[in-house]
């Protein structure tokens, strides 16, 4: 019998547990929220905010659910404060998160106690180097969900309206020299790639990277679309596909004049979350 788009889970559907009606939902381009900052709506947003870029668990949920069914695996190769990790907890997968930062696991662990939640498996390492840890080589993921640093965007001081409200200054990720957060711009594209190449030994065939970016502001000598130089990158290599983007629109993200009065400077509240498929041979 055919499903309709509003019916049960289809029973050829093998990437997820979507009913019609919430895969089709599920294909906006764009996501646009405005996710508590504090209460318990916010799970702990107060602890995960020591992170200058701590990613909603709800958001990231949503994408767990589409890309994979009950039970599947799930790797961060950049864990953060967890928010994949904690995603993963919600929806009833397992997950593996990786990220040179001690700090941010020491975060995790005590979002995991306010929250009640079982802390997945959180490694100290570097993603350059996922193969050689034991508890990522034990069984194939489904789903490389992710959030890269874009760049030393974070590592450089704020300038114009930002440095004037007293906000200026850098927020690096860390001060580790192998942090991709501290890598220029062409430097950090290269090392993503190497990052990629090896983390697509540890997932399914058939399986998904999604992973967040934003762009930087442009310059006279480039664009500074990192997305679109993140796509043309990893399109280099042979066994992942490029399949689109959505785009979240952060609505908790304040205003700011930037360029006033002489000059168009964007506000970006929004970032994209770019999907590939791993096609090997």
């Amino acid at each position: 019998m055919t499903e309709t788009p509003e019916g049960d889970v289809d029973p050829r559907n093998r990437l997820n547990e979507l009913t019609g009606r919430e895969w089709v939902y599920a294909l906006r381009s764009v996501i646009s929220t405005a996710y508590p900052t504090s209460g318990p709506e916010s799970y702990a947003h107060d602890l995960r905010r020591k992170h200058p870029s701590p990613k909603p668990p709800q958001l990231l949920a949503e994408l767990v659910r589409f890309f994979t069914r009950r039970d599947g695996r799930v790797l961060d190769p950049f864990a953060g404060v967890g928010g994949t990790l904690i995603a993963c907890s919600l929806e009833g997968r397992q997950a593996v998160g990786v990220d040179l930062e001690p700090q941010y696991g020491t975060i995790y662990q005590a979002v995991c106690e306010r929250l009640g939640l079982a802390p997945q498996p959180y490694l100290i390492g570097d993603a350059r180097r996922l193969t050689s840890i034991p508890e990522v080589q034990a069984k194939p993921f489904d789903l490389i969900l992710t959030d890269p640093p874009y760049a030393a965007m974070q590592a450089r001081a704020k300038t114009g309206e930002r440095k004037k409200r007293g906000q200026g200054a850098a927020t690096p990720f860390t001060h580790s020299p192998d942090d991709l957060g501290n890598l220029a711009y062409n430097a950090f594209l290269d090392a993503l790639h190497d990052i990629v190449a090896e983390a697509l030994t540890l997932l399914k065939p058939r399986g998904h990277l999604v992973l967040f970016t934003k762009d930087l502001q442009p310059t006279a000598e480039h664009h500074n679309m990192l997305h679109a130089d993140i796509v043309a990158k990893l399109r280099q290599l042979p066994a992942l596909e490029y399949r689109g983007y959505r785009i979240w629109h952060d609505q908790s993200m304040n205003l700011y004049p930037f360029g006033y009065p002489f000059a168009f400077v964007a506000n970006q509240h929004h970032q994209f979350i770019l999907i590939f498929r791993y096609l090997p041979a």
